[in-house]
């Protein structure tokens, strides 16, 4: 447990001091690749004394290596109990820079981490979720994972644009990127190739016009860069395909409807509920995006 005697969101002027290991370093990259982490998912990725990680990751904390979102403050203020979800801190961006040179830039985050809001810490917990339990399943499996900055060089990003409906120019920015490669009987490698979406239900799944956001357009998107080969051209990839993890079964059901009203590329799309996550994700049966249909990430 963490010492009563230090403030959980604000640092303290009087603290042990701290000589980085190697342990210590590991749990700063991983924050920086997720960007946000609960204490037990880094637990879990990197095994060893829960006891001992907590004592690490509060001193981790208490110099400024890592950050704790303030919004984690309205739940402990109702005398919650949970893991504490950590961020990177001033002197964690300096340590990853310093480590990865000019490749850091081609991963700035966009806010500032520990004034996140709520609703965009829980979006991306959910993704750090799925990938976890990724991760781990892969460690399991004898399979690789490959995540963004394994698959494409640093100069290129993630985020590109399409032209649909005869004109209109849509965005992509996928949650995350990754590819799992596995061996075949042959010993030869195959790798597939996903787009993440992390939907916590709050977006309208359809509107009105494309100028408005919603699901429908992120598939239509998908669906275009499909057609439009542009993984192909971009990065490289023979093909992909998108998953989505939701809140509940009903808006799997929703989103599926959605994508069949798409005039090709059904099969892009699995999704699944949250529950997925507490089986072999990799076995697991997805809903595919054609009605009725199934499939799982290895298959």
């Amino acid at each position: 447990m963490e010492s009563s005697r230090l403030p959980r969101f604000q640092r303290a002027s009087s603290v042990a001091s701290i000589q980085l290991t190697q342990r210590d370093c590991q749990i700063v990259r991983l924050v920086y690749r997720h960007r946000f982490l609960r204490s037990s998912h880094i637990v879990s990725l990197l095994d060893g004394s829960p006891q001992q990680f907590l004592r690490r990751l509060q001193l981790l904390y208490h110099h400024g290596y890592l950050d704790r979102p303030r919004v984690q403050l309205e739940y402990y203020h109702r005398g919650g109990s949970r893991p504490i979800v950590y961020g990177l801190g001033k002197q964690g961006v300096a340590l990853v820079k310093q480590e990865l040179g000019v490749a850091f830039r081609d991963r700035p985050w966009d806010q500032n981490d520990r004034g996140a809001g709520r609703m965009f810490l829980q979006h991306e917990l959910l993704v750090a979720d799925v990938m976890v339990t990724i991760a781990l399943a892969c460690r399991q499996n004898g399979i690789r994972l490959l995540t963004e900055h394994e698959l494409v060089p640093d100069s290129k990003r993630f985020r590109w644009k399409v032209k649909v409906n005869g004109g209109s120019k849509l965005s992509v920015v996928p949650d995350r990127v990754f590819a799992l490669e596995s061996q075949d009987d042959n010993g030869e490698s195959n790798r597939a190739f996903f787009f993440l979406e992390a939907d916590r239900g709050t977006m309208p799944v359809i509107r009105k016009t494309l100028s408005q956001t919603s699901f429908y357009r992120k598939l239509l998107a998908y669906e275009a860069t499909w057609s439009q080969s542009i993984h192909r051209s971009r990065f490289g990839f023979h093909r992909f395909r998108v998953l989505t993890v939701t809140t509940s079964a009903e808006r799997v059901k929703s989103l599926v409807d959605a994508c069949s009203k798409l005039k090709g590329g059904q099969g892009l799309f699995l999704f699944a509920d949250q529950t997925i996550l507490s089986g072999n994700i990799l076995s697991s049966i997805w809903q595919s995006g054609k009605q009725g249909e199934t499939g799982s990430l290895l298959h």
